[in-house]
This record gives C-alpha cells, structure tokens and sequence, in this order.
C-alpha cells in the first residue's frame, strides 16, 4: 500500500505532462506555425512585446491569386505596420489558389458563402485563442483578396469592425446593394491599374466590376453623403460619412497594380479620427 501511494504523484506528474505535450501543437501557432481549423488553416502575429493580457485589435489580411498565408505573414513591411499600430497580423489562406466569390471566372454562381464562414471561423478562432479584442477587428486584402474583402463588407459585415479592399473590386455585375449593418470601407486603388482597372477586365469568360459603380453602390446602401476631396500625401482622396458616423473613402495613388503596406495604416487612422475602432 506504501509503495503504492509513493508512487502515486509521480504518476500524476506523468499525466500532466502528457497532457501538456498533447496539447502542445494546438498551443504553438502563430506566425512560424499554422492555427489550424479543421482542414483550412491560418498565420497569426501578435504585436511586439505583448503581455499576452490586455486584448489588442487585429487585422485579417487576404492574399492575392496564387499567395499563400505564409507569404503574408512573412511580408516585412505588412509586419512592420501592424507592429507600429499595436495590432495582431492574421494572415489567411484561400481554399484554392483564389478565393470562392460569386461571378468569378469559371461560372462560379453561388455567393461563396464557404468563404465567408471561413472568416468567421478564423475570427473566432483567434479571439479564443489569443488576447485579441472581437469589436476591433479588420479585414483587408490586396487584387483578389481585395475583391474577397469587398465581398466581406457587403454580404458579412457584422462580424468585422471595417474593412480595406486595395486594387480589387466585385466580379461583375455588381450587388444591386447589401446587407446590414453598414461597414466603414476605405479602398485604395492605383491610378494606372493594368491587372484589375478602375472600370474592369474580362478575365476567364468573368468581368471585373467597376470601381466607381461599386462605390455609387454602397454609398446609395449606406447613406453616405457627398465624397469630398481631401489632401493626403502620395493620396487623392474622396471621403464621406453617413448619419451613423460611418466612413466610406476612396483614394488614388499614382501607380499600377500594387500593393502599398503603408496605405493600411492610413485607412487605419481614418477610423480612428471618425471613432470607429
């Protein structure tokens, strides 16, 4: 009986340590290792230096064509922004080599909505996971993550504190409206935009929506004013705001199909200033 109960912590001891060991994959991932949900993974950054306590906002980033999370996630100059706003960096991954959208080239009619719930779930996921805060959270995504991301703001909105489509739009035609709530969007687009043009392309028997009509649409959706001109460095900007206090901007720089990390942190701060994150 006395050998028996000496024993006895050392085989707790082992227990616990199973446990640890079992759980310990699901416990490492972040930005060098995938968080995985089910057969569809994601990357994960937290801010430097964070306690691992106090929640901090996040941003969700979706790839362009044939871009992989890892990609994303191991983008210097997106990390180096994220950093400076204090925010986590999720970077996601397609099913394919581009995301599920209604219109998309190759006769894809349905909405996509296995790519919306996939958001969902990667929100969740982290939330649970690590110390982000859920009412400040953003989606944005450049080319055909730009177009997912639109596709966010207009059919799944409610989830995500606003959203920063960069050169994509809609596959045309475009929504005759939205759903609510009204989401604070700011795009960003280049001027000489020869892959996704402001007015659209033929792409695999699909069209490109047009960027201006886009805009005339979820400004009719969410009763935003008139679009003012305003002075932003590198940026010509068109802002307005709806009676909720909603942004919905839209700025050019001068350049093609491109993607501009810093611009994130500009759409980051007008947000801000209108006290929407």
């Amino acid at each position: 009986m006395m050998t028996r109960l000496l024993f006895q912590p050392a085989r707790i001891l082992f227990a616990c340590l199973g446990l640890f060991l079992l759980s310990a994959p699901a416990l490492a991932c972040g930005p060098d290792t995938q968080c995985r949900i089910g057969e569809r993974h994601y990357y994960i950054a937290m801010p430097p230096g964070h306690d691992g306590r106090d929640r901090v906002p996040a941003l969700i980033f979706a790839h362009g064509l044939q871009g992989t999370a890892l990609g994303t996630i191991r983008n210097e100059r997106l990390r180096a922004v994220a950093a400076e706003l204090s925010v986590a960096l999720i970077a996601v991954k397609s099913k394919g080599i581009s995301w599920a959208m209604q219109n998309a080239p190759g006769g894809r009619a349905d909405p996509g909505t296995d790519a919306l719930d996939y958001f969902d779930a990667v929100k969740a996921h982290a939330v649970a996971r690590f110390a982000i805060d859920p009412d400040r959270v953003v989606v944005s995504g450049a080319s055909t993550g730009g177009m997912m991301t639109w596709t966010l703001a207009c059919m799944n909105s409610g989830n995500f504190a606003g959203f920063i489509p960069m050169s994509g739009t809609f596959w045309a035609p475009i929504p005759p409206t939205c759903t609510d709530p009204i989401a604070n969007v700011v795009h960003f687009h280049g001027d000489k935009d020869r892959t996704v043009p402001l007015a659209g392309r033929e792409v695999g028997g699909a069209k490109q929506g047009d960027v201006g009509e886009a805009l005339a649409m979820y400004r009719r959706f969410g009763g935003f004013g008139e679009m003012r001109a305003t002075n932003r460095p590198e940026l010509d900007c068109r802002e307005s705001r709806n009676r909720q206090g909603n942004i919905l901007n839209f700025c050019l720089y001068d350049g093609g199909h491109s993607f501009r990390s810093r611009n994130i942190g500009v759409a980051w701060r007008m947000m801000q200033a209108a006290g929407q994150l």
